[in-house]
């Protein structure tokens, strides 16, 4: 791993930076957008449509080539909602496309390009229209869904329950199961008498998980100088040899 050279000053600037972007980018493009989030690269979060409603510490990674994508595409205009709990995680890739509804509960894991809708957005038969029922999808608190998971329209998913990797989703998932395969299946039970921790756990104080990974970075950054981190990006080599 190579390690973070830049002083603690600059780190703070570039995260303010950051979520003044999202407030001044994302943030309108949503009905609701909760505080203490954390998007990491949210140029690279693309939000579209009416009625997104996200809940507070929300967590985003974008990267170049796997935007996170949440977009509502209503039959009629202004139609159509996503709603989104507290403390949701969408990693890199993740996308949420709504015709009519999706509603993610709280705590809930969204991992790298899993794609979650609510719609065939055609019909068989007729290429240029959508079925006229609509199928919502709710997906309960604490789920989690894997690598490049696909959860399909009509779906319910029961809390705490895991969708594993590349798994399909076309029925309804209970609570407290593991499903894999294409078409998801039951492969393991889950006992909830043991506990889980959740991410509403980690954020149950956001303003004092700030203040503790403000702690961290003034430590472990204090050595950082600004010459050395100027120096290591005219010359990367020099940052690689200190991380070995």
């Amino acid at each position: 791993m190579v390690k973070d050279l830049r002083p603690y000053w600059l780190k703070k600037t570039y995260l303010r930076f950051r979520s003044w972007y999202t407030d001044y980018y994302l943030r309108p493009r949503c009905a609701y957008l909760g505080p203490y989030h954390t998007v990491m690269k949210p140029w690279y979060v693309h939000i579209s449509g009416v009625n997104i409603h996200i809940g507070r510490s929300f967590t985003a990674i974008g990267e170049p080539m796997h935007r996170v994508e949440i977009g509502v595409w209503g039959r009629e205009e202004g139609q159509g909602r996503i709603r989104i709990g507290d403390c949701v995680l969408m990693s890199p890739g993740a996308r949420l496309s709504a015709s009519d509804e999706i509603v993610i509960g709280d705590g809930v894991m969204i991992a790298n390009g899993a794609y979650v809708t609510d719609s065939d957005w055609h019909t068989l038969y007729d290429r240029v229209a959508r079925p006229e029922q609509p199928t919502p999808v709710h997906i309960g608190d604490n789920v989690w869904l894997g690598d490049h998971a696909t959860v399909l329209k009509g779906v319910t998913i029961g809390a705490n329950s895991v969708v594993a990797a590349r798994a399909v989703v076309s029925r309804d998932v209970p609570a407290n199961v593991v499903v894999a395969g294409n078409p998801a299946k039951v492969v393991k039970e889950l006992d909830p008498t043991l506990g889980f921790r959740t991410r509403m756990d980690l954020f149950s104080d956001p303003a004092g998980l700030e203040q503790f990974f403000d702690g961290v970075d003034r430590e472990v950054l204090s050595t950082n100088s600004t010459l050395r981190w100027l120096w290591s990006v005219l010359y990367p080599a020099s940052a690689a040899r200190r991380s070995e």
